[in-house]
């Protein structure tokens, strides 16, 4: 009997056990008071506006997208400083997508999942365009440093997308204008990269060329990025006997195809664009480099603003700013100014403010139009010499 009260003793206990268990467990399944549910509600909602950063963190692309971090870092510590915006502290969520369109759609799943108030980026305009729907629909304001894909603004289907710098068709016609009027060129060959943002260009630039009444397109190609050897091409720019090159895309190729054309005693005058206007270009093509001409953002370095942000660079981070660096500072501003000035991150309200408010950047004082283009701002021509990218006045 004694050994049979002991076991009985012992299930009891254990039942208790497993009770007290199971009544834990279902209390900690509850939604606990005054906390967000799993995923968090939107920042503003909770403690924080929560501001995503979405481009290249990593691979050949990340010289263009790491820059835009470091400018939003800066930017929000600023402010952080002085109190936050609206009461509330701004939090960063950095989400890589390496400039990969497949990547970009999970890294704007991410952020949105995220609950974030809005987004700066993405930085690479394939990459951008597979985001920026996924954004809309949920309702987030995205504002990109560099993306300039003219469809993004032009199409009319993102009225959620904002930028800091001018589409590519303005930067096309630039390069056109300058080969045609200051290099004499009248054999143009135009290449580009197959992608959104390089194919698109070479395709304003073709139109331009073909309306220019003085110059024609001798050679139209799409090359394959990442390739090793880009000898079929040159040779086929050598046997166009063309006089220019145009070149739309981003410079792991753009740096392999001048070296190639170089070793082979080509001296054809090679042009792109903000893709290929990076450091990265020179570091690798070494002198190679040397005359290449790259469009890119309009010199600002004699305003008050772009030289206190490049201080601040150098300071925090101990090197000179990279690429697209003062077009994301000026997004950060901006989005930043627009919900403190909407009084909140409601979509319709920062959209609203975006449009009708300036605001002091680096880049000048500037707001956006009805498509969400920076008003007032543009492009420059540069030419690689000794080693940097200078004006072309």
């Amino acid at each position: 009997m004694k050994r049979f009260a002991n076991r009985f003793s012992s299930r009891l206990l254990f039942s208790g056990l497993l009770i007290l268990l199971f009544l834990v467990t279902l209390a900690g399944c509850g939604k606990e008071k005054g906390k967000a549910p799993v995923g968090g509600e939107k920042g503003a909602a909770g403690n924080t506006i929560r501001i995503g950063v979405a481009g290249a963190h990593s691979g050949d692309l990340a010289s263009y997208g790491l820059p835009t971090v470091k400018a939003a870092e800066l930017v929000v510590k600023d402010i952080n400083a002085k109190g936050g915006i609206l009461g509330k502290k701004v939090e960063l969520i950095v989400e890589d997508d390496v400039c990969k369109p497949e990547m970009a759609a999970n890294t704007a799943a991410k952020l949105v999942s995220a609950k974030v108030d809005a987004v700066i980026g993405h930085i690479c305009s394939g990459a951008t365009k597979a985001a920026i729907g996924i954004y809309k629909d949920a309702g987030i304001v995205a504002i990109s440093p560099s993306a300039t894909n003219p469809e993004l603004t032009q199409s009319g289907q993102y009225p959620n997308f904002f930028r800091t710098i001018a589409p590519d068709d303005a930067q096309a016609k630039m390069e056109v204008d300058f080969a045609i009027n200051r290099l004499n060129a009248r054999r143009i060959a135009i290449l580009h990269d197959k992608g959104d943002y390089g194919k698109g260009l070479a395709e304003y630039a073709k139109k331009f060329v073909e309306t220019s009444g003085t110059a024609q397109v001798v050679l139209f190609e799409g090359v394959t990025p990442g390739a090793v050897d880009y000898s079929a091409v040159v040779q086929k720019i050598k046997g166009a006997n063309a006089d220019a090159v145009i070149y739309g895309g981003y410079h792991p190729e753009a740096s392999s195809i001048v070296m190639q054309m170089r070793k082979k005693g080509m001296k054809t005058p090679f042009l792109s664009d903000d893709g290929v206007k990076d450091i990265t270009f020179i570091k690798v093509a070494g002198s190679f480099a040397e005359g290449v001409y790259a469009t890119g953002p309009r010199d600002t370095s004699a305003n008050p603003l772009t030289i206190a942000a490049t201080e601040a660079h150098k300071k925090a981070y101990g090197s000179d700013p990279g690429a697209f660096f003062l077009n994301a500072y000026a997004a950060t501003q901006a989005l930043l100014h627009a919900i403190e000035k909407a009084g909140s991150p409601d979509y319709e309200k920062v959209k609203a403010a975006l449009r009708s408010q300036e605001v002091e950047t680096p880049l000048g004082k500037i707001h956006f139009d009805e498509k969400g283009e920076a008003v007032g701002v543009g492009f420059a021509m540069y030419q690689v010499k000794n080693g940097v990218f200078s004006e072309v006045k």
